[in-house]
């Protein structure tokens, strides 16, 4: 892939991070797979991609994002890639975020993202 098809797309860490800084939940639900598994606090659940971004409306919605950067980034030895970072809201939590990655049919998609308070 050339380096203008890479700058075109974006990195898919870049992307989700930045959606996740924005509190853009339609944005973020773009990444989805058509089920992902979401656990927002103790909340752990499959969802549709749909009823995913529902719940990060309402989470984004009372706990505003200020701040959000990737502290970490990988690939597990399945070949999932995935980031671990620190949402910072501005009603003053911060939340340790997971997001796993897999390529499907060429492309890359979230299959699971975690909200846990830090």
């Amino acid at each position: 892939m050339s380096a203008l098809a890479v700058y075109a797309f974006g990195d898919i860490y870049t992307t989700v991070g930045n959606a996740i800084k924005k509190g853009d939940a339609k944005a973020l639900s773009a990444h989805f797979s058509s089920k992902v598994d979401l656990t927002i606090l103790n909340k752990e659940d499959v969802y549709s991609k749909s009823q995913a971004e529902q719940i990060l409306v309402a989470f984004f919605n009372k706990n505003k994002p200020s701040d959000f950067k990737i502290m970490h980034k990988g690939v597990s030895k399945e070949g999932a890639k995935y980031a671990i970072g620190n949402l910072k809201t501005t009603n003053g939590l911060t939340f340790r975020t997971y997001f796993f990655i897999k390529s499907h049919m060429g492309s890359e998609i979230v299959h699971e993202l975690r909200f846990e308070k830090e």
